[in-house]
């Protein structure tokens, strides 16, 4: 694994906080939000933990794309910003993990999943730490066919990204195994 820069790192973060200034997520109860940046620091811990298994990872690139992965899909971020910021390798690596909203709901994974396999494991790598955080509870105020379909997509993630890092695909396992 290549180490990763503090100074990469810290470009990334401070553009995603200021992105995602003033965002909330569900927690458990109605009376529980996150700061969404919190959301954040988790996908990306969880980044850090996984890459020894991905020893040939290219560690900035994988940290940078899991501070900016919902840069595109979540704020008004743009992607030639993200391109002017951070170049092209993490900016097409942000732009796979995006959904695209033109597109019907139901296919919006499966076209998000393809366009992360044409991608480095490094963006594979971010979408399974993303969805293993997802996992960590249910909000509140979903009803049993949203947990259900969520705990499916997340297996179909599993299914399709895991090769790419073996730590991540079992946390990614263990959180489907008792979500709900």
């Amino acid at each position: 694994m290549s180490q990763w820069s503090i100074e990469a790192y810290e470009k990334a973060w401070q553009f995603a906080a200021l992105a995602h200034k003033g965002q909330t997520y569900k927690g458990r109860t109605p009376e529980i939000n996150y700061d969404y940046i919190t959301h954040i620091g988790m996908v990306t811990a969880r980044v850090l933990q996984g890459l020894p298994a991905t020893p040939e990872a290219d560690a900035d690139l994988a940290v940078q794309c899991a501070l900016l992965h919902d840069t595109l899909e979540d704020t008004p971020t743009t992607y030639e910003q993200l391109l002017a910021e951070f170049g092209s390798a993490v900016a097409q690596g942000v732009l796979a993990l995006s959904k695209n909203p033109n597109l019907p709901r139901p296919e919006q994974m499966q076209d998000s999943l393809a366009r992360i396999v044409q991608q480095p494991k490094e963006v594979w790598i971010v979408k399974l730490a993303d969805r293993a955080d997802n996992l960590q509870y249910v909000p509140w105020n979903w009803k049993a066919e949203r947990i259900n379909n969520y705990k499916l997509e997340a297996q179909v993630i599993l299914d399709t990204l895991g090769a790419a890092n073996s730590i991540l695909a079992q946390q990614l396992a263990e959180r489907i195994a008792s979500y709900g």
